[in-house]
């Protein structure tokens, strides 16, 4: 909840423990075994969030998060605890929030779309699992593509631009590299293999504009994205791949605000480690590299998962607002990982942390923040605040009307299948006539876009001659002609070239982006 402009988190004693909002954007994480309190204090930050005015994206594996488009209820526990804890006085009230549904299956959601290309080599191959050789040369693949003009929208254009490059190994050979036809061959079985799980749904049009996001509702609250993941979840790359794709996003689009009073936007990312986990070292860097500068767009990312540890320790160093819930340690290893979870924190002379990390109840947590002068809090003891939105589960008719009631709804629902690759490749293909098929296969794409290129400037040429031939009559109005007609080509020409070189640019995870 929201006190005197601050995120009230809960309490230590009569001490209010608090998130400043413009230190918000420091990141954060929430950490703790399961069944000690991690997704009440999602949604307590999440709400907070929402009513100073800040959009909010929540992943919900479980589906309780779900219920925040519902007012909360009184019921024992949360009575007891806001008594308690004196929040009736601090401004506590029961309220639902504005909530979009999104789902990857479009099954509980609003469908949620992005294009091959605007993913990019690096992140699509962690979906697919490649192997550094077969990264390197679908990263060529993304480059021929971007060179011949070629937009990959789904997996079919995807599989097109592979055996177009098959056919065509040995001309782009000297200018990208030996292409492998084995390589190229497991790189379509890997495609196969995610369409089976969604990637067919995931990759498409309309792809979403993540500036639908960055709104408010006419209250002036945050919208809360949610994007539902119980069968997503199943599909670890699937999942950790949107993640990735989603921050690639914000980190491109947004102009870099410096320290700004309160975030733009604040992601909570839950199972985290799926993000990491198996990630190459190269994809690592880029993680580390991105969670570091998006703080400078205004963006805050707290990562929601069981113990720290499981959070590599170049990203964990730039997490400052953290929530520990209790964690269990029965074997050695997870003992270790205790220590490490109890060193993280500024120590506090009052109690041991971690002793007291084993002890903690359900809806507790060890805390630190960093404070208005960016300095990170000794770590208290808490009994964090209940949730003002519903605690239950949201039934499908509730969903399917708060679905069916967005604003987006109409926007991203039905699949639109624009010309992409796919269709020009095989437009191409059925043009070209039997007998000259052999000298057009010794043409690459760019050499028959020049050729095209030259053929409507020489047509543009003729008619503007004949044009101010037949006007002015004779050899003056022919010559005239020429010098116009090759005036409009080299003008032509030149603005053609500069749009398609203007026109797109890869990121820092290699995602598309439009300059």
């Amino acid at each position: 909840m929201v006190k005197d402009g601050k995120i009230l988190i809960g309490k230590s004693g009569d001490e209010e423990i608090c998130i400043y909002p413009k230190m918000a954007n420091r990141h954060g994480f929430i950490a703790g075994a399961t069944g000690t309190g991690k997704t009440v204090t999602l949604k307590v930050l999440a709400e907070s969030f929402s009513n100073l005015g800040v959009p909010v994206f929540l992943a919900d594996v479980k589906g309780d998060i779900a219920p925040m488009c519902l007012a909360g209820v009184d019921n024992e526990n949360v009575t007891s605890r806001v008594e308690s804890m004196g929040l009736k006085d601090a401004g506590f009230e029961y309220q639902s929030y504005p909530v979009n549904f999104w789902d990857v299956y479009g099954e509980k959601g609003i469908p949620l779309r992005t294009t091959i290309s605007e993913m990019g080599p690096l992140i699509l191959s962690r979906v697919m699992g490649l192997n550094d050789t077969q990264t390197d040369v679908l990263t060529c693949i993304f480059k021929i593509a971007d060179d011949e003009g070629l937009l990959l929208t789904d997996t079919k254009d995807l599989k097109a631009m592979l055996q177009y490059v098959g056919e065509k190994a040995a001309e782009y050979g000297p200018v990208y590299g030996n292409i492998a036809p084995v390589t190229l061959n497991a790189i379509v079985r890997s495609v196969v293999a995610i369409e089976s799980e969604g990637a067919d749904l995931f990759f498409g049009e309309p792809a979403l504009s993540v500036a639908d996001w960055l709104c408010t509702d006419r209250d002036g609250r945050g919208m809360i994205q949610i994007l539902d993941c119980q069968k997503l979840i199943h599909h670890p790359r699937m999942y950790s791949a949107f993640l990735l794709w989603l921050m690639s996003e914000l980190f491109e689009m947004l102009p870099e605000v410096g320290d700004p009073e309160k975030p733009k936007m604040v992601f909570f990312f839950d199972e985290a480690h799926m993000l990491f986990d198996s990630a190459s070292k190269a994809l690592l860097e880029k993680i580390e590299q991105v969670v570091k500068l998006i703080r400078s767009k205004g963006v805050g990312i707290y990562f929601i998962t069981q113990n720290p540890a499981d959070i590599p320790d170049g990203v964990l160093a730039q997490l400052g607002n953290k929530v520990q819930h209790a964690l269990r340690a029965y074997t050695p290893k997870e003992q270790k990982g205790l220590k490490a979870a109890a060193m993280g924190f500024r120590v506090n002379p009052e109690f041991d942390t971690y002793t007291m990390l084993q002890e903690l109840g359900t809806g507790k947590a060890l805390v630190s923040v960093i404070d208005e002068n960016g300095v990170p809090t000794i770590v208290k003891h808490t009994k964090v605040c209940p949730p003002q939105s519903f605690m239950g589960t949201l039934s499908e008719s509730e969903r399917l009307s708060n679905i069916n009631s967005s604003v987006l709804y109409g926007k991203y629902y039905n699949p639109v299948d624009n010309e992409s690759a796919y269709e020009f490749l095989a437009r191409m293909e059925a043009e070209v006539p039997a007998a000259p098929r052999k000298e057009e296969e010794a043409l690459t794409l760019t050499q028959k876009k020049q050729r095209e290129i030259a053929e409507r400037k020489k047509s543009a040429t003729s008619a503007v001659v004949k044009s101010v031939a037949k006007t002015t009559g004779g050899t003056i109005g022919r010559e005239i002609g020429k010098s116009i007609g090759k005036s409009v080509g080299g003008s032509f020409g030149k603005t053609l070239g500069g749009n398609v070189g203007a026109s797109l640019g890869r990121g820092i995870l290699s995602t598309l982006f439009k300059s």
